[in-house]
């Protein structure tokens, strides 16, 4: 494989070594599926993780000295809804899987796929087109060329004397279909039948049916949903049998993926979504309460709340009704655990307080907005006028509550018992237990917890060492206890000066300069990064007349805290001012930013111009904020990446 941003092992020696240096253990790329760019001859308009593209933008990942890479939710989206924040929790979306490797006879599948295929969908493309044009055409051509795939695979198969590669192919699936049946045959049956009622992806208007609650009959109907479930598995195998050949594609696709970034020492880390899809929620309406949805309340982040129509838990299934196991949620909870960390070598848990004090708000009111603003945490409203039916559901007692403070602050509960932070703590628990089960270190559970953080998570987290996410773009320079400026930080929290839901650093340094804010900015950077006294303010007048030199400090400044654990999102490593999500909004050009074909070129004339992260001008930066000391001790290594950076903008 051609490395299209070559960097000797030497300097991927360097950037370990200043890493080391710096105590930071964790070095991680985030990136969501449809981002990673393509090869001319393999790109029909949406990345994949499993493409030749992304296998050589992870290889300049590895050259940059990264030790992990987050990926985003991996699950199935819908034709109408790319958020991978809404896709499927078993079965893993198809639009990733690469098609390149399916035309090539002597690969993992033989050749499934028609080289003229490919190259018609590839040259199809429509180019210039919006973000909603372009996924409409990569599902479009996706689901043709997956068909393609599946016509050839039973035509080989059928043959009198199938080719061996064959025939390890048939045995391969049978095994995977085996392994996967418990969500395999609910998730076929969901498109089986949206088919036949023609609202794909849409069950609404099925609901009240007994096909609408196969899995969740009422009581009385459990033969007949039985009956009626073997009847489509018999009826309809062809169709479910081809959704399984597409799942064990794209999961095959998954593993070499994961094989490749072993070898490379890369960890991926999977996106423990809080949301469940449609066909998920058809599947396990069982699990839920019927008179609640999860939304996010009024925050910081979000003054106004989102009604996210997600549904809830129901506490009351937890665990089995006599105590003494599981029951169906933690057993719901385990098998998706399961199957992820045998996928991934890390999880983000998604808002984790939906597993320990979700915000919840009536379900079918005509104004969802102003519901979850008047909603009420799960397990802390044993009193409330406006939810009295939550009291069943309430841990803490009314004396425990600060009626002073919005139900949705962080300190609405003061105190807690050990019992009761247990009895929170039962969801999170299991992906702890989970994690550890299978082999992973705590600092491989990252908790996405941004501007709230309840008392009720806080005490959870707590009690297994774990750590925040600290977004450094947010921080508020005029309060010095803010929790995203970066003498906060903890050694075991996450920091990062952005994320898939914010602004790109490099437009918000574009904002700043257009306000006149870089000065304040500056001043703030030059105290965390030049200890001394003296010199610091020239620093300061530097970084506010350098906003490329600005923003290469903002990068700094996540090594320099105390942190242990550093991520950045793609854009901001690569210079890009684009936004790739926009919370709480809709629009088509959310979760539709994509790296360009010539990225690697791009990269390198935004190093050039100092606008994109140059790595060991920033390590050197970090480094030299631990005064003489540190300067001293490190001296040879502050030469050598210094040197390093001054090829980077130089183009040597």
């Amino acid at each position: 494989m051609e490395s299209l941003f070559p960097w000797p092992d030497s300097q991927r020696s360097l950037i370990a070594e200043a890493l080391e240096a710096l105590g930071v253990t964790r070095w991680v790329l985030s990136i969501h599926d449809p981002s990673f760019p393509g090869l001319p001859g393999e790109d029909t308009g949406r990345g994949s993780p499993y493409s030749e593209g992304a296998a050589r933008f992870l290889d300049f990942a590895r050259a940059l000295g990264f030790t992990g890479i987050q990926l985003g939710p991996q699950g199935q989206t819908t034709a109408h809804n790319p958020s991978p924040y809404d896709g499927t929790l078993f079965s893993r979306n198809t639009l990733n899987v690469a098609l390149a490797p399916l035309t090539e006879p002597d690969g993992p599948w033989g050749r499934l796929l028609s080289s003229e295929t490919l190259a018609r969908l590839v040259a199809e493309a429509p180019e210039g087109a919006g973000p909603a044009e372009r996924y409409q055409y990569a599902s479009r051509s996706q689901a043709l060329a997956l068909q393609e795939a599946w016509d050839t695979f039973r035509r080989e198969r059928d043959r009198a004397e199938a080719p061996a590669s064959i025939l390890a192919l048939v045995r391969r699936f049978a095994d995977f279909r085996l392994e996967h049946r418990e969500w395999l045959e609910p998730d076929a049956l969901f498109d089986v039948l949206g088919a036949q009622k023609h609202t794909p992806d849409d069950w609404r208007g099925w609901a009240d049916s007994l096909e609408g609650r196969l899995f969740a009959p009422r009581p009385g109907e459990e033969a007949a949903a039985e009956a009626r479930i073997r009847e489509l598995l018999a009826s309809e195998a062809d169709a479910v049998e081809a959704y399984a050949f597409r799942q064990f594609l794209v999961h095959e696709q998954h593993g070499l993926l994961r094989e490749r970034a072993a070898a490379w020492g890369l960890k991926l880390y999977g996106d423990l979504q809080i949301g469940f899809s449609p066909r998920d929620t058809w599947a396990r309406q069982g699990l839920f309460l019927r008179d609640y949805l999860m939304g996010a309340p009024p925050s910081r982040t979000n003054p106004e709340g989102q009604p996210w129509n997600y549904p809830v838990l129901d506490p009351e299934r937890f665990i089995a009704p006599d105590g003494s196991g599981p029951g169906p949620v933690l057993s719901y909870m385990d098998a998706r655990l399961g199957k992820m960390l045998s996928e991934y070598d890390g999880l983000r848990i998604d808002h984790p307080h939906g597993l320990v004090c979700p915000w919840v708000y009536r379900a079918g009111t005509l104004d969802p907005l102003r519901a979850v603003q008047g909603g009420a945490r799960l397990f802390s409203s044993p009193d409330l006028p406006d939810h009295p039916e939550l009291a069943r559901y309430a841990i803490v007692a009314p004396e425990q509550l600060d009626r002073t403070v919005p139900r949705y602050a962080d300190g609405w509960v003061k105190s807690l018992t050990p019992e009761q932070v247990r009895r929170y703590a039962l969801l999170f628990d299991s992906v702890v237990r989970m994690a550890r089960e299978h082999g992973r270190a705590r600092e491989d559970v990252l908790c996405e917890v941004l501007s709230t953080l309840p008392h009720e998570l806080s005490r959870v987290m707590a009690r297994d060492g774990l750590g925040r996410f600290r977004v450094t773009q947010k921080a508020d320079l005029n309060n010095p206890a803010d929790v995203y400026r970066s003498e906060n930080v903890a050694p075991e929290d996450w920091v990062m000066v952005g994320n898939h839901d914010t602004k790109s650093l490099w437009r918000l340094v574009a904002e700043w300069q257009w306000r006149h804010a870089l000065r304040a900015q500056a001043d703030y950077l030059a105290e965390r990064l030049h200890p001394e006294g003296e010199g610091r303010e020239a620093f300061a007048r530097q970084l506010a007349e350098d906003p490329g030199l600005l923003a290469q400090a903002k990068f700094a400044d996540l090594f320099a805290s105390r942190a242990r654990s550093v991520m950045v999102f793609f854009a901001d490593l690569l210079g890009m001012p684009d936004t790739y999500n926009t919370p709480g909004s809709v629009d088509a050009r959310n979760w539709s930013l994509r790296i360009p074909q010539d990225w690697a070129e791009q990269y390198q004339q935004r190093l050039r111009a100092g606008a994109a992260l140059n790595l060991p001008q920033v390590l050197a930066l970090a480094l030299r904020a631990g005064g003489a000391e540190a300067r001293t001790r490190h001296a040879q290594l502050l030469e050598r990446l210094d040197r390093a950076a001054s090829r980077l903008r130089h183009g040597a």
